[in-house]
């Protein structure tokens, strides 16, 4: 297990621990589990090797790039790395190599991060499984037969598995935080724009970028480096001046409201149970418990549905090589052929009035507790579970997600935090929900009660796990990872 980022930072720069060890720690991983986890895409081996071997060198002349001095990382493959393939989980750009990095990506190397390679996704992000035509199914580290779910599977997984300390995701409907329920670590999507994003997506309106890591801790420590505003991205919110990681908001003093399910939907009775028993945990840590409410919300399914297929699916659908999508995309795009633009219109007005909505909930409460996913993970190579079946044909993972889309089209900060595991030792995440623009808030409510939870998730699957050597991700997964004196796949 590695260990937090601060720490890192300070034993670099004490001696104590060199770069060429972290990269090698995370390349040695990499070979060890990628096979079976199927987390990363493409790996960087000579070239991270040689950034930190460049780091080192600086490091013994006083020259430190930022606080992630040498620290290795993984790259959502959704984002864009110049002069490194970006193939965005679709065989229609396997070839593509940006000539420009999107703004996460050139913070995370201006503060001394080395990425170590780019990490699995779903085609396009479209999906919250981790179902890929181009790479094979991303596996969860805690058992090989299951989804790690998605669309950031392998950075999450990567976590879990002990590959790498921290990892860039991207989450527009529960993108980072579906993984990191499934896979036992911490994600929080910030408030919309409160990091950049490049370039211009069709959904805009929902997608967020962030970091994922192993604790809240990491993460303010990200956040604090990644966010404020960025020309590229006109949406991008102004600097809040908060230090994510010295500030905090005492926890006690926050209102706190815990929903057990929203929409009447069904939990599984093993989240059912750990999540309450969280949320018990929590006040009795305050000295005060949560308010149980049912908010009167009707499930915002169908405005979500019409953003993403019509948005996505007329983008992309233009695209002279759509023939190169997927069976899962290419249905997106025959399906947004059904909207118009008053169908699209009137849905951006319905979402303008659910948030408002939401907003308003979050007059009286400061957070809002829930689980992340109402079920456990289930077959890796499916996009749902056979008998689980929502509104939205097209969309079949929206059907077992109902607790996260919600928070893309209101915007707010929600974090899923691991707070135990089912009886067959599978991890479940708690879903911290906070108000508008109050992303300190949710972080400093999940680094204080960390403690009160020590699953020591990603430590134990990084240390062998219960599921060693289970599924393996088929042989021609990957028959399209780009192979050369810098990028090459990792053993599969």
């Amino acid at each position: 297990m590695f260990p937090e980022l601060a720490q890192i930072s300070r034993e670099i720069r004490s001696g104590s621990l060199t770069a060429e060890s972290l990269v090698t720690r995370s390349l040695e991983a990499i070979k060890t589990k990628n096979q079976s986890v199927n987390a990363f895409s493409d790996v960087y081996v000579e070239e991270s090797l040689a950034a930190a071997r460049a780091c080192d060198r600086e490091a013994a002349e006083g020259k430190w790039r930022g606080p992630l001095h040498g620290v290795p990382i993984g790259v959502k493959d959704l984002f864009l790395t110049e002069g490194r393939r970006t193939a965005r989980g679709s065989a229609a750009f396997r070839d593509y190599v940006p000539d420009r990095s999107a703004p996460i990506v050139e913070r995370i190397e201006a503060a001394g991060a080395i990425i170590i390679g780019k990490t699995t996704t779903t085609e396009l992000g479209w999906s919250g499984s981790s179902v890929s035509e181009l790479y094979g199914p991303t596996r969860n580290p805690w058992n090989r037969d299951l989804t790690s779910g998605g669309s950031s599977s392998g950075s999450a997984a990567a976590i879990a598995a002990g590959m790498v300390p921290c990892a860039l995701g991207s989450d527009g409907g529960g993108s980072v935080r579906i993984p990191a329920s499934f896979c036992g670590i911490f994600a929080m999507k910030g408030s919309l724009a409160r990091i950049p994003t490049y370039p211009w997506s069709a959904t805009e309106m929902l997608s967020h970028a962030g970091p994922m890591t192993r604790t809240a801790a990491d993460s303010a420590y990200l956040f604090d480096l990644l966010k404020g505003p960025d020309p590229r991205d006109h949406n991008a919110l102004p600097d809040d001046g908060l230090d994510y990681v010295a500030d905090a908001v005492d926890p006690a003093g926050l209102k706190i409201a815990y929903a057990p399910t929203l929409f009447g939907v069904e939990v599984d009775p093993e989240v059912e149970r750990v999540v309450t028993d969280a949320v018990a945990k929590i006040g009795n840590a305050l000295g005060r418990g949560a308010v149980e409410v049912a908010p009167d919300w009707q499930d915002p399914i169908r405005i979500f549905e019409t953003l993403w297929v019509a948005g996505r699916g007329q983008a992309y659908g233009r695209l002279a090589d759509h023939d190169g999508f997927g069976s899962g995309f290419r249905t997106l795009i025959e399906a947004s052929r059904a909207y118009d633009l008053a169908d699209y219109l009137d849905a951006m007005k319905a979402r303008a009035d659910f948030a408002a909505t939401v907003h308003g909930f979050f007059e009286d409460y400061d957070l809002l507790l829930l689980p992340t996913v109402p079920i456990l993970p289930f077959d890796a190579e499916l996009e749902a579970p056979p008998d689980c079946v929502g509104p939205s044909a097209v969309l079949r993972w929206t059907a077992w997600t109902p607790f996260t889309y919600p928070f893309n089209l209101s915007g707010n900060p929600a974090a899923s935090m691991p707070v135990g595991t089912s009886s067959s030792g599978l991890p479940i995440g708690l879903q911290v929900v906070g108000r508008r623009h109050a992303d300190l808030s949710v972080l400093s409510f999940c680094r204080a009660l960390e403690a009160t939870f020590p699953c020591q998730l990603a430590g134990d699957v990084a240390e062998g796990g219960p599921s060693e050597g289970r599924g393996k991700t088929p042989q021609n997964a990957n028959e399209n990872v780009n192979q050369n004196a810098n990028t090459v796949e990792a053993e599969r």
